[in-house]
């Protein structure tokens, strides 16, 4: 037995030592074209690159080693050479002592090559590898890159399949030879809004601008420009003349003045007296007289320039040779700048829905307070804050951003109800029907709350993060996208919406506190106690406060001046709406929202003047409509 496995043993290691089989047709191709591998040419080693990809993964990776440079020649065997050694192309083999010449193709053979890489990851079987070709040829395609994709079996996934097909197209409006061809790639795509397609056009009517005496011709020609156009002016017409050597550089008086003074012998320059020189035309004589003699360098004098400019043409000629494409490339990029006008109308709508949302959200809890029980309170911006800080904390404790984000709502709720119902308690119900020492007292409390909280959690901002599922982005196309979280708020204002109608029109404690609102004398006496209806309500409005902060917290920074940045357009949500209407919140959340956006649309980057703008919009309509948009009707609205 011990004598069995000794040799068992003796012929395995024999079986290693051997050298690994080769592919015998790989190396054929190797032997027939070794000179054409060495010495390449653009034209001639296409067909020796298709034969060695047809040899299978052995022929891929030589390939790769031939495009990446890393392909040498040693001893009349091509070895590819890593940073471990060099290893036989054909078979595999580690290559000892070897000192390859290193084969380096130009970039055209380069081009051929990566063609045929691209072509063999197209076929592949694994579809992570066809999607990652596609990429790259996305990115930066070639002509190449078309005629692989023209011969490749067809596409088995949906998805890739259409992926390539739009690539192709792509590619042929860059590449193809055939203008009817590329024509119909256009037309198929007209009315995308794509960066890609876009992309391609862009080329197709690019224009240069062309001095000609006559119309030129076989040129492409987009127009004939008008010297003294506001797009077309007199100097950028003289500054193409000179690029194009059609007139010598322009003179400046300056210059000139300077020319004859330097040149001046005897009381003359140029054969004009000193005293001529007052006339104009007497100094151009005198400047072409310095220049024919050579002692000035040439220049057009005005006179020269202004015959030059009557002879010529201007034309803006496109780079594009063929009509018929920059005709279908001009008819499709019209067609994309209107879609993509009105995609951008629908990206702007969203986005004013979506401030819309975080307005209302911010903004509920007040119509409460301010609207139901006519109290102002300034530390409401406080509460969103005390709810963006209690998420935060949940989420410390929490590491499941999910579960950490369904425990901060309610955990939110509960202590910001609290603060409302202590708020109340203690400063709001001994300051009733009295606004000015109310608004005033709140306001004290907002800035201890906002002191408390940095003595808490300190001045730097605290980050509150979103489950991942809320970290993505909603995208119709490359113009038409929102995010996930501005999604879910949305959601969730319709949700409290819900929540807020069914609570005042189903419950009894709704019932109170409408009976509270329209008649606090007649509610006292069936038995309704009002301070206790107020304090519900007021630590209602706090606690949807607090999950506002949390919402706005998962896209702000949370920091403790974060609910200054809602108080003032809380207030003038509710203000607008009309004061003590859900749905007048509702719609002056709408206007507000749209109205910024708006505003802010016709200059991003100045943020300020858009809501210093807003705020004299609100003050102009407030003249007009004191009450509101939807005004409250009823004896509350005459409180």
């Amino acid at each position: 037995m011990p004598m069995t496995c000794r040799l068992i043993a003796l012929l395995l290691n024999l079986f290693l030592a051997l050298p690994a089989a080769a592919n015998p047709a790989l190396e054929a191709v190797i032997a027939d074209n070794l000179d054409q591998i060495e010495r390449p040419s653009r034209r001639t080693v296409e067909p020796v690159v298709a034969r060695i990809a047809a040899t299978g993964p052995e022929g891929m990776a030589l390939l790769s080693a031939w495009a990446g440079r890393s392909l040498g020649l040693a001893d009349g065997r091509l070895v590819i050479v890593t940073g471990d050694g060099a290893t036989d192309a054909v078979t595999g083999q580690a290559v000892t002592g070897a000192d390859p010449k290193m084969l380096r193709p130009n970039a055209g053979v380069r081009g051929v090559i990566e063609s045929a890489l691209v072509a063999g990851e197209i076929a592949s079987p694994d579809r992570a590898r066809r999607a990652a070709a596609l990429a790259s040829i996305a990115r930066d395609g070639t002509a190449e890159h078309l005629a692989a994709l023209r011969a490749a079996a067809p596409e088995p996934d949906p998805a890739l399949a259409a992926r390539r097909a739009r690539i192709e197209k792509l590619l042929t409006i860059r590449f193809d030879a055939d203008p009817a061809a590329r024509v119909t790639a256009i037309q198929d795509m007209a009315g995308d809004v794509g960066l890609d397609f876009r992309a391609a056009l862009n080329p197709l009517l690019a224009t240069r601008r062309v001095a000609s005496a006559d119309e030129p011709q076989g040129a492409n020609i987009a127009r004939e420009l008008r010297v003294g156009s506001d797009d077309f002016p007199r100097e950028a017409a003289i500054a193409l003349l000179t690029a194009q050597g059609l007139v010598q550089p322009r003179l400046t008086a300056a210059d000139q003045r300077n020319a004859l003074a330097a040149h001046i012998v005897d009381g003359r320059v140029g054969g004009v007296s000193v005293a001529e020189l007052s006339d104009p035309q007497a100094r151009d004589r005198a400047y072409e007289a310095l220049e024919g003699a050579g002692t000035v360098p040439p220049a057009a004098t005005e006179a020269e320039t202004e015959a030059a400019l009557a002879g010529i043409r201007f034309f803006d000629v496109y780079a594009e040779p063929e009509a018929a494409v920059t005709d279908a490339a001009r008819a499709a990029q019209r067609g994309a700048e209107w879609r993509l006008g009105a995609m951008k109308g629908i990206d702007l709508g969203l986005d004013a829905l979506s401030l819309a949302s975080i307005y209302f959200l911010a903004a509920i809890g007040l119509a409460i307070t301010f609207g139901v029980m006519r109290v102002i309170n300034m530390a409401h911006g406080e509460f969103i804050m005390m709810g963006a800080y209690t998420g935060y904390v949940a989420q410390t404790l929490i590491a499941d951003r999910t579960l950490s984000l369904v425990a901060a709502l309610p955990l939110a709720f509960a202590v910001t109800f609290a603060a409302g119902v202590v708020l109340y308690r203690l400063v709001i119900r001994h300051l009733a029907h009295r606004p000015l020492e109310t608004l005033l007292a709140t306001f004290g409390v907002s800035i201890a709350l906002q002191q408390l909280a940095k003595n808490i959690f300190g001045t730097q901002a605290r980050p509150l993060t979103a489950p991942a599922w809320l970290e993505g982005a909603i995208t119709v196309n490359d113009v038409v996208s929102i995010s996930t979280i501005r999604v879910a708020i949305f959601v969730l204002a319709l949700l409290f919406l819900g929540l807020f109608l069914f609570i005042m029109k189903r419950t009894r404690l709704g019932l109170e506190v409408r009976a509270v609102t329209q008649n606090p004398g007649m509610a006292a006496s069936m038995g309704i106690n009002p301070d206790r209806i107020a304090m519900m309500t007021f630590g209602l409005g706090s606690g949807i406060a607090g999950i506002a902060g949390v919402a706005i917290g998962l896209f702000a920074q949370v920091t403790s001046e974060l609910g200054q940045q809602y108080i003032v357009q809380s207030f003038m949500t509710v203000v607008v709406g009309g004061v003590g209407n859900i749905w007048g919140t509702l719609a002056g959340a709408g206007l507000i929202g749209v109205l910024s956006k708006v505003i802010e649309s016709f200059n991003p980057s100045n943020t300020l003047a858009a809501q210093t703008f807003m705020i004299l919009f609100i003050v102009i309509f407030i003249q007009f409509r004191p009450r509101g948009i939807i005004p409250q009707r009823g004896r509350a609205a005459e409180a």
